[in-house]
């Protein structure tokens, strides 16, 4: 999510969140109480990366007291009725209840701790308080569907009797149930909340720091100037600019809205339509969600999930993440191409030299973060220093965008506002995933997956995905990916997907809701910019990633792409699966050097599927199919006595 900015107006100060209006715009001693806790929750947070964590249920405490006082504070009951210029009577009395039920943890962690699982009446009765502030906070930040979900997740667990077949167990009532949804770190402050507490707060405040120093429109010119005069120029920006920008931005609509403003106006003035203008830009922004080294927040769960180095994510996603993108440039140059697009004027695209010298400072600070991972850094520290690092090269840029000490302070309160849907979307979440586990519906879930697969894989592929996407449409990707990687990926794991690539092609999909209708909220996002029909922006957003859909089976069955194994393996699967990008991409534009015929176009559709399960043999037809239209393609057009500028050389 792309955290709110501070603007001045009329002598108020206030709240602005760029993606929506759901927070309240306030003003006076209410919105110097709320920058107060987002500053000193800030402050804690650098504190904890540069000093070193607290245990684990202190640590998760101080953060959700953080992120859920704000919660109540900073939004509304309801949209419609709430109010939106002031704080309510009864949202100091909620605040109120979950600091208590916080500094409660906090204070008398010791004794909860000697107890040993045995609950006293308080532990019941603000476990159940604790709960619904979080089904609560969650609804009204992010909306009902994780929130149902979590009670869907608090009936099964007290109903288990009545469930049929492999779904029926013993049953928990709330004096079981309550306590260990609160006081565990299975439940509210799980694994979820313990990755916001840890790294994903500070990456949101990272991002705060860099768009503070002026990185947003610095992407964008580079991506202007790197792609502006090439063929479908500038829909190739507004890809590069995404990525960039999704670099580190963990929200697709975020995103969509921050680079789609400049890049949708430059794609219809050079001849795309509404709908395609507005797909490219949901399709680019969605990518950045599994582009290293950020990659949104759920990365940094699954490396705990896994039990293993976020560097060890980032590097197996390197792969997957750009064969996504160059997908989507593919479509972009070879719609270029069919529709015989013009290139941008020279003068309206800005010198790749000027850009850099204007801005190049901006790249520092995530290269340091890039070295410091792979220099063995932890997360937390890495991203410490490289919040330093933004703070240090932005004196080398203009003065507009120096980090002054009111810019920092600014960054500060931007980062801590901007941390409070993820962290809900994780204490619900956890909520879910401590029913799971209390009730063991995970490993009953798994069977169900295998019986019905009748342990054939594509099939158990095809019902995750189908799983994932459904779950994606309502909830938050970082939810939606904790959620179905526990109840899908053991499965996969037991038909001998490795975990690492069962984790990721989770995740994929969860993703690519966001262009899936009928709920494709960064598709809605982007047509708003474009004007253009969300139902058919929606629908050419999700023909345009139809390579994001192979790549998770292609990494499934290619675990090279993953980087797992030798270089001459990695290089042979990176190859061959580059080729089946590109020509599904040209079958899906009906254009590779000129216009295909209805044959040529099902042939290349065809080469995908065929570099999916690589075998010497498949791989040889595809590279063969290829190579075969595109030189008949060159001969023709030589004979015709055109160049064929849009095709893929």
């Amino acid at each position: 999510m792309i955290p709110p900015t501070e603007t001045v107006q009329e002598e108020k100060v206030i709240i602005v969140d760029p993606e929506e209006s759901k927070k309240r715009i306030l003003s006076g001693y209410q919105y110097y109480l709320v920058a107060g806790i987002a500053i000193i929750a800030s402050i804690f947070h650098l504190y904890t990366a540069a000093f070193g964590l607290f245990d684990a249920m202190t640590q998760r405490s101080w953060h959700w007291m953080f992120m859920g006082s704000l919660l109540f504070l900073c939004y509304p009951m309801s949209q419609k009725r709430g109010s939106k210029t002031r704080i309510e009577w009864l949202d100091w009395i909620l605040a109120g209840a979950l600091v208590f039920g916080c500094a409660n943890i906090l204070y008398n962690y010791e004794a909860i701790a000697m107890r040993e699982g045995s609950a006293i009446p308080s532990d019941i009765y603000i476990g159940c308080i604790m709960v619904f502030l979080v089904i609560e906070g969650t609804r009204r930040s992010m909306g009902w569907p994780l929130p149902i979900m979590a009670i869907i997740a608090i009936l099964y667990g007290i109903f288990g009797p009545y469930m049929p077949g492999i779904l029926a167990h013993g049953g928990f009532n709330l004096d079981e149930l309550a306590p260990f949804l609160y006081l565990r770190t299975d439940g509210i402050f799980g694994v979820p909340l313990g990755v916001s507490a840890s790294f994903i707060f500070l990456f949101i405040l990272f991002g705060a720091f860099l768009s503070s120093s002026g990185a947003g429109q610095f992407f964008i010119d580079l991506a202007v100037a790197v792609a502006g005069r090439s063929q479908g120029g500038p829909g190739k920006a507004a890809v590069v600019a995404s990525g960039l920008m999704g670099t580190v931005s963990g929200s697709s609509c975020g995103n969509a809205v921050t680079t789609g403003a400049f890049t949708i106006p430059l794609m219809k003035q050079a001849g795309y339509n509404s709908e395609f203008a507005g797909a490219i830009v949901a399709c680019a922004s969605t990518g950045g969600q599994v582009m290293p080294p950020v990659m949104g927040a759920a990365a940094f769960v699954m490396a705990q999930f896994l039990g293993v180095s976020y560097w060890e994510i980032v590097v197996a996603a390197a792969i997957p993440a750009t064969l996504y993108f160059i997908s989507i440039m593919a479509m972009v140059h070879f719609r270029a191409g069919k529709k015989r697009m013009a290139r941008l004027d020279k003068e309206d695209i800005p010198k790749v030299r000027v850009v850099l010298r204007n801005g190049a400072h901006l790249l520092l600070p995530i290269l340091a973060l890039i070295v410091f991972l792979a220099l063995g850094y932890s997360p937390t520290m890495a991203v410490f220093w490289s919040i330093i690092a933004i703070i240090v090269f932005s004196w080398l840029g203009d003065k507009e965008h120096r980090m002054t000490p009111k810019k920092i302070i600014a960054a500060l309160i931007s980062g801590g506002t901007g941390a409070i849907e993820v962290a809900a979307a994780c204490a619900c979440s956890g909520i879910v995933i401590g029913v799971i586990a209390i009730t063991g519906v995970g490993l009953a879930f798994s069977s169900f997956v295998l019986s019905l697969s009748h342990g054939i894989l594509p099939l158990a592929l095809i019902l995750t995905m189908i799983g994932s996407i459904i779950l994606g449409m309502g909830v938050p990707t970082t939810a939606q990916y904790i959620i179905t990687s526990t109840l899908a990926a053991p499965a996969l794991a037991q038909m001998g997907v490795p975990m690492m690539s069962a984790h990721l092609f989770c995740l994929y999909f969860g993703v690519l809701a966001d262009v899936t209708p009928p709920v494709a909220l960064a598709t809605y996002a982007a047509s708003g910019i474009a004007k253009s029909n969300p139902i058919k922006t929606g629908f050419t957003a999700l023909v345009t990633a139809a390579a994001g859909f192979l790549v998770p089976f292609m990494f499934v069955y290619n675990p090279y792409l993953l980087l797992q194994g030798n270089v001459f393996h990695i290089l042979i699967g990176c190859v061959t699966a580059l080729i089946g990008i590109l020509g599904l991409s040209a079958g899906v534009q009906g254009y590779l050097a000129s216009d295909l015929n209805i044959v040529e176009r099902l042939l290349l559709l065809c080469v995908p599927f065929l570099i999916i399960y690589p075998t010497l043999t498949s791989n040889l037809i595809g590279v063969a199919i290829i190579a075969a239209i595109y030189i008949m393609q060159k001969i023709n057009l030589k004979k015709k006595g055109l160049s064929g500028e849009g095709g893929i050389v």
